[in-house]
């Protein structure tokens, strides 16, 4: 018995004939002209999956979880009708330094509050004030 080899459709890429350069090669593995279940298909496939599951352990991207601690005492919360909330913290959870500027503890003020509030929130005014314990607590305005 003898078997003749089909020809292939004309929309199907031919296989690397001798006479093809690198630079056709390459070009073909580019554009992806390979049938599925070629060899050249396969080689493809396998160095995409190998850089999917490879380079997160040879490369850094950076993607670690923040580090930032939220506060270590509760937050009070309290609404200013239309205007907004007020915000009262300790003291220990805010990181104002004696004689900071009004615009070092505005932003101060902002990253102790932002996970109540979120990062679009504008810090009005503030007061030190005693707390239920006679601790001392920032009270804080803030609207968004």
């Amino acid at each position: 018995m003898k078997f003749e080899s089909a020809a292939l459709p004309a929309d199907e890429p031919q296989r690397r004939e001798e006479g093809q350069s690198v630079g056709q090669v390459l070009k073909s593995y580019f554009f992806w002209t390979f049938t599925r279940g070629s060899f050249q298909y396969d080689v493809m496939v396998t160095l995409i999956l190998l850089f999917i599951f490879v380079t997160p352990r040879i490369w850094n991207y950076g993607d670690r979880p923040s580090q930032r601690l939220g506060p270590q005492h509760p937050l009070e919360v309290s609404w200013n009708g239309a205007r907004g909330v007020v915000i009262t913290v300790q003291a220990a959870d805010v990181s104002v330094p004696p004689g900071a500027t009004d615009a070092q503890a505005r932003k101060a003020l902002r990253a102790a509050i932002e996970p109540v509030t979120g990062d679009d929130v504008f810090v009005e005014h503030w007061e030190t004030v005693m707390d239920a314990n006679g601790k001392l607590a920032w009270k804080v305005w803030a609207h968004k």
